[in-house]
Parts: structure tokens; C-alpha cells; sequence
């Protein structure tokens, strides 16, 4: 069974619940429009970060989508976008990379996502999209770093610098998170051979487990930044889900 997760704020989501449900129910159809792969938004220590960019036939004041890949922070690819078919709807979306926990330790994967949104909102006007309706979505992996992207906004901390455009905001109008973790002190406890086991996904994310490494694994949790203020929060998870817990999810709700 999948269970639908909605903070108080869901009503901003009235417009788009639909197309999402397309592809909640596997209803999806192919992009249309005009497709831009492997657009460098920026180099770190000679690792180059890239997003694909899926645009509707007509782009002018569309929303945008960013969409962020999951894996386990430490596999995948922006080549698999979920919700490229978006623009068939009339949605921009963008599908980024950010690099992975073999090459650099969080914060980096945020940093990087957050330097993708500033470096896309810094240059909508040359694609066409409105930089005021950025919705961020990801899945698992990408599902969590969707939900830090959201709910840290101007945190001097995990805003990084990665691609400049420093005075471009990296806020975002909403959140949409596909069974992503957003808790990792719970996960230690709940699910400790994914949290704190030298080798596990959140030991590699965090360069150790999150049972000792507390104020970081505090730090990338989306459930200790969870504030009044946030956008609002859209959350995906099924109730069977073995991997990631729906505890995970419903810390942040």
C-alpha cells in the first residue's frame, strides 16, 4: 500500500496534483518539447556537474521542476529523470547532478544542489522559465536532499558557494519528496544497519554513522530544520518500503 504524506500547507499543490499522480499510478507519457543535455553549471577540483533540461513547446513563465536523482548518495545518474514527462504539461524541468559520497562528504551534495537552483534561476530568462516558481523533487537519495534543499534555505552552514551566482536565493516554492529519509538520528536507531555500519549508505554520505557522528547526521536531517516557514511539503511513501522507513517520512510531516 502507498500512503500520500501532506503538510499543512498542501493546497499549493492543487495544480499539479494531477500530473503527479500520473506518475504515482505509472500513467506516464513521453516529453515533448526541446531537450538540452549536459549543461555545465559548474567545476569542482576538476569534477565537472551537469543538468539536462527537458523544456515545454512553449517555455515562457513555465514553472520549473528540479528534479534530483537518487542511488544512496553514492550511485545514479541526472539520466534518470522521473519527471521528464512534465513538460508534456507544460512544466520546464531539470535534472541535475551533484557529486556522490565516494567523492566528497555532505555537505557537498547539497551544496550542489543548491548551486544548480542559483545557477537556474540565474539564467531563466535564456531558457524561458519563471525563477519565482521553482519546485524542487527527488527520490530516495534525492528525495532527502529535495527535502534539505526546502527546508534550509539561507542556512549560512549548508548554502556553499559551489557556481557562484552568490546573489541568486536558492529557495524553492515547494517540495516534493519520494520516500526520501529526512531523519537520520531516527534512522540510527530504527534502521541502524543503514545508519551507523561501517559501509552503509549514511556512513559513506556522512564519513562515519550516524550514532557518532550526531551533530552532522543532525545537520543533513530535513526534520531538524522543519520550520513554520517552509514551503510547502509534498511526501510519497509506501508503508512496505524496507529500505527507507516511512518513519523517515513521517518525521517531516
Amino acid at each position: 500500500m502507498h500512503r500520500l504524506i501532506m503538510s499543512k500547507k498542501t493546497p499549493y499543490f492543487i495544480r499539479i496534483t494531477i500530473v503527479i499522480t500520473f506518475l504515482f499510478l505509472n500513467l506516464c507519457s513521453a516529453e515533448t518539447g526541446k531537450i538540452i543535455k549536459d549543461i555545465k553549471f559548474t567545476n569542482i577540483n576538476e569534477h565537472d556537474l551537469k543538468l539536462d533540461l527537458y523544456l515545454p513547446e512553449k517555455t515562457e513563465k513555465s514553472a520549473l521542476v528540479v528534479w534530483i536523482h537518487g542511488g544512496g548518495w553514492q550511485k545514479g545518474s541526472k539520466k534518470d529523470c522521473k519527471l521528464n514527462w512534465l513538460t508534456e504539461h507544460g512544466y520546464s524541468v531539470a535534472s541535475i547532478s551533484y557529486r556522490l559520497s565516494q567523492v566528497a562528504k555532505f555537505p557537498a551534495q547539497l551544496h550542489d544542489c543548491k548551486g544548480a537552483i542559483r545557477w537556474l534561476r540565474a539564467n531563466s530568462s535564456k531558457y524561458g522559465f519563471e525563477p519565482n516558481d521553482i519546485i524542487v523533487a527527488g527520490s530516495s537519495a534525492g528525495g532527502h536532499l529535495a527535502a534539505l534543499v526546502g527546508t534550509t534555505s539561507g542556512n549560512e552552514r549548508l548554502e556553499g558557494e559551489v557556481g557562484g551566482n552568490l546573489t541568486q536565493p536558492s529557495s524553492v516554492s515547494a517540495i516534493i519528496d519520494y520516500y526520501g529519509a529526512t531523519d537520520f538520528i531516527l534512522r540510527s536507531k530504527t534502521q541502524p544497519s543503514r545508519a551507523n555500519e561501517v559501509g552503509s549508505v549514511v556512513y559513506n554520505l556522512l564519513g562515519g554513522g550516524a550514532d557518532k557522528k550526531v551533530e552532522l547526521a543532525k545537520l543533513a536531517s530535513a526534520a531538524h530544520h522543519v520550520t513554520k516557514d517552509d514551503p510547502p511539503l509534498l511526501i510519497f511513501h509506501g508503508d512496505k518500503d524496507n529500505t527507507v522507513l516511512i518513519d523517515q517520512s513521517e518525521a517531516s510531516a
